[in-house]
């Protein structure tokens, strides 16, 4: 039987709200999507009743995946919109900041959020290597892959097939090279279009971050998506970051948008450990001429007028890319190339700060002839 929407909402009938009405006509359901006997939803509530509707949304999976035919169910809670036939909410005089701290994630001893203002400078590369840096060091390190509509980590780990289910609501990472990986791309198909609002995003998101049995981990890396928008703003505010790395091109062009992430994280009171300069110049592999095909320098320079940290620049390779594309990062399989000198030099700096709490100094500028 092909599960509909319907079916869904039939069973969510006998979940019953605090004030005894039925879950499934209250009009808090955000977006039902169903993919191949995986159901994802959301439930819209207000903040300030996360602690009381949390039996709600364990009663509300738990019908949904006693269903025929559901392998997965996924329901989260969402502040995202006000529900129905209650009043929207005054604007806020001033730009949001998280009032208390978020809950700890169990097990996790740091997690550090790798982000970038635009898509195509290199983030999900970045964040994978630095990973396997952090894993150059003798860490244990997890990456949870935050992209929803454009995942990357199963393709640059080399990663396939899904992740094993524990317990009623638990999935196990898949591993790789020392590294544990989350991603929404295990759980869809490559080519499937994720066609998701808001809300089903930062439900998805939640749970890959805190449903999952990560272990203990000295770092857990979350390679957000690109800009400034709900997903990255609900990650700062709703999760126990330790603080940010910035990556961009050297172009103005990508600095405009680095700019809007460095003050999204300064606004709500994250650390920023520094701004990494990716594809900071071309060495030709036939005659040695470095050329600064996107610009030089700018990354640097941004990152000195915000008094931010810059932790170092990474060529444009293209054997950085081939191994990416292989599934094979160049950290993990050639560990000792230049290149992977470079990531770990990064990871080894951001350690430093995560283990004594002191500030990020100024990496040295790296140049590859």
């Amino acid at each position: 039987m092909s599960l509909k929407e319907a079916d869904i909402l039939q069973a969510l009938d006998a979940v019953k709200l605090p004030d005894g009405s039925s879950l499934a006509t209250s009009g808090r359901m955000s977006g039902i999507a169903i993919t191949d006997g995986k159901v994802i939803c959301a439930i819209t509530i207000e903040a300030k009743d996360a602690g009381i509707m949390e039996p709600v949304r364990a009663a509300a999976e738990a019908r949904i995946r006693a269903l025929p035919g559901v392998k997965q169910a996924l329901v989260g809670l969402t502040a995202d919109k006000a529900p129905a036939g209650t009043a929207p909410p005054r604007p806020a005089a001033a730009a949001p900041r998280a009032t208390t701290r978020p809950a700890a994630l169990p097990g996790v001893k740091h997690i550090v959020a790798v982000a970038s203002g635009k898509g195509g400078v290199g983030k999900s590369t970045t964040s994978c290597n630095l990973a396997l840096g952090f894993a150059a060091l003798g860490l244990k390190v997890g990456i949870l892959d935050a992209d929803i509509y454009g995942p990357s980590q199963p393709r640059l780990f080399g990663l396939r097939g899904k992740p094993r289910q524990i317990g009623p609501r638990m999935l196990e990472p898949l591993e790789r090279y020392g590294v544990k990986v989350m991603s929404i791309g295990f759980l869809v198909d490559e080519d499937a279009a994720m066609i998701w609002r808001g809300p089903m995003v930062i439900s998805a998101i939640t749970q890959m971050l805190r449903e999952v049995a990560w272990g203990e981990l000295d770092v857990l890396v979350v390679d957000l998506p690109p800009g400034t928008g709900d997903a990255q703003l609900t990650m700062a505010q709703q999760t126990p970051l330790s603080g940010a790395v910035i990556v961009s091109t050297p172009q103005d062009l990508a600095l405009i948008d680095a700019r809007r992430g460095i003050a999204m994280f300064q606004k709500v009171d994250v650390p920023l450990f520094g701004v990494i300069e990716n594809m900071s110049s071309f060495c030709c592999p036939n005659c040695g001429h470095i050329s600064p095909i996107f610009g030089h320098g700018g990354a640097r320079a941004e990152a000195e007028r915000h008094n931010v940290p810059f932790l170092g620049e990474v060529p444009l390779d293209m054997n950085i890319r081939a191994t990416s594309d292989e599934g094979r990062p160049i950290v993990a399989t050639e560990p000792d190339s230049p290149h992977a000198q470079i990531y770990k030099g990064i990871a080894a700096t951001v350690w430093a700060a995560l283990d004594t709490g002191a500030s990020v100094r100024a990496a040295p500028r790296i140049v590859i002839e």
